[in-house]
């Protein structure tokens, strides 16, 4: 071999091998999470717990940073046009999906690469504490006063607004849903017997379910939950809450669109760590939400389901 192509030859493992101790290296600064909500709120206080994991865990920086505004569209819209480095990521949620459902955004799944899901909160039904004991007395007392008991939402034309409404049509009658700006009026209200019944999560009901001045009866899901495990389920009692296909209110982070694949591979694992640690699926027991390991492009899949039945639901739930 001539000087000249060892020389080449040398030059090339060099590269190959500055180029893997650059994958391997990432990330070599600390990574922006953009949420798109306000500052305590459920998927907030989320992030804020896996920040401090990351941190322990790897020694990772994550800076969290909240970007709320149109129903998560605002936060999205900054990871969306972020440089494709896995240097930003970003909170994705089902109330966006719904967004997106119903074209009230420009944002598409397509803009985002999908790493890891960080929680489904099965959304619960509840009542005053004085209220009906059951959830058959609740739809009981629906029937008796058609069209007349109130269901509050925190907003509308999103996942708690389709189970207000399912709740609806196991009862066979109407309702009145009242939206309002955030979980923590709704439960304001439900707990001053403002409105009759709200459908939220148990992490941003559990204080007051604690204190006792709301009651849940009903779980939007296919298991009772391990905070509340004498709270039955309507699927259990009979009542079919997902007609149109599988739907779940969850969170996932995402990263730009065009990442490259080792970065994405790099991303999942620092996730995946942090969401499958004991720590952090004792936060999910304690605040009554669900954590799995779904990521990539398991993610991707389950991703698609929600929008095909979201898009779906879009046209049979939501009035414009």
């Amino acid at each position: 071999m001539s000087l000249l192509s060892r020389t080449m030859a040398a030059l090339a493992c060099v590269c190959a091998i500055s180029t893997a101790a650059a994958k391997d290296a990432f990330p070599e600064r600390s990574i922006r999470f953009i949420i798109p909500w306000n500052a305590g709120g459920s998927n907030d206080i989320a992030a804020r717990e896996l920040q401090q994991i990351v941190a322990e865990q790897q020694k990772i920086t994550l800076v969290v940073e909240n970007a709320p505004g149109a129903t998560g569209a605002i936060g999205l819209g900054k990871v969306a046009s972020a440089p494709p480095d896995g240097y930003v990521v970003g909170m994705g949620t089902s109330s966006t999906l719904a967004q997106i459902a119903q074209n009230l955004t420009t944002l598409r799944n397509e803009q985002f690469t999908h790493i890891a899901r960080v929680s489904t909160d099965p959304l619960m039904l509840l009542v005053p504490k004085d209220g009906p004991a059951t959830l058959e007395d609740f739809l009981a007392e629906m029937k008796k006063n058609p069209g007349k008991v109130s269901i509050g939402t925190p907003g509308t034309n999103n996942l708690n607004h389709i189970f207000a409404e399912m709740t609806a049509r196991a009862a066979g009658v109407g309702y009145v849903n009242v939206p309002y700006p955030g979980g923590s009026r709704v439960i304001a209200d439900l707990a001053g017997k403002q409105i009759q019944a709200a459908v939220l999560k148990p992490s941003e009901s559990k204080g007051q379910i604690d204190a006792g001045y709301v009651k849940p009866i009903g779980v939007f899901g296919n298991e009772r939950l391990k905070v509340y495990p004498d709270v039955p389920t309507f699927k259990e009692k009979g009542y079919d809450v997902y007609p149109y296909g599988p739907l779940v209110q969850m969170a996932y982070v995402v990263a730009p669109a065009g990442i490259p694949p080792d970065v994405r591979a790099r991303l999942i694992e620092i996730f995946s760590r942090a969401i499958q640690s004991d720590k952090f699926k004792t936060f999910g027991d304690q605040n009554g939400f669900l954590v799995d390991d779904l990521t990539g492009d398991a993610l991707d899949a389950e991703v698609r389901d929600v929008q095909t039945t979201l898009n779906s639901v879009a046209t049979k739930v939501f009035k414009h």
